[in-house]
């Protein structure tokens, strides 16, 4: 067990790791409470965009049992502090704190840096992930809704920050 109790181990994303977090990736789409995207990327396109700093995944051996991961939300420099972020744990894994244990590694990572603030948009009907990141400070801003179809449905997100407390 480590520090969050749960038996994964939280360490660097790798490209060795990119078929196991992809599949993850895979599996909250198809269960579409996750993102408005249909299709995981191809480890090229996912390499490119995150943030190479702040890349985790929880591992448990050799198994990938969930990943974290940020994006910058702007190339202009007063948004140099702003990430989104994501939090995705395989099904199989889920309700052993590997998403707490990855999130707190994240904001560390983050704050660390100098991120002022991490935020996301999450769909209402992911009330599990909205109470992951309530119990990790996260606040709501609040809710656009009917922002984009999805498989022919509008959904709503709500928008969700995370001020760095180590930025004043």
């Amino acid at each position: 067990m480590n520090a969050t109790g749960t038996a994964a181990c939280i360490a660097p994303l790798r490209p060795e790791h990119a078929e196991q977090v992809l599949a993850i990736y895979q599996f909250g789409i198809d269960e579409g409470n996750a993102t408005f995207e249909t299709t995981a990327p191809t480890w090229q396109a996912f390499d490119t965009t995150k943030l190479p700093d702040h890349r985790l995944v929880a591992l448990d051996g050799g198994r990938v049992l969930g990943w974290a991961a940020v994006v910058p939300v702007s190339d202009r420099c007063a948004y140099a502090g702003v990430v989104e972020h994501s939090v995705y744990v395989h099904p199989d894994a889920r309700g052993r704190g590997i998403g707490s244990a990855l999130l707190t590694a994240l904001l560390a990572s983050t704050d660390a840096a100098g991120i002022w603030t991490v935020q996301s948009g999450i769909f209402p009907e992911n009330t599990a992930s909205l109470a992951l990141h309530q119990r990790a400070g996260f606040r709501v801003i609040g809710t656009r809704e009917r922002i984009g179809l999805h498989h022919g449905t509008w959904r709503d997100v709500v928008l969700i920050e995370r001020r760095s407390p180590t930025i004043t």
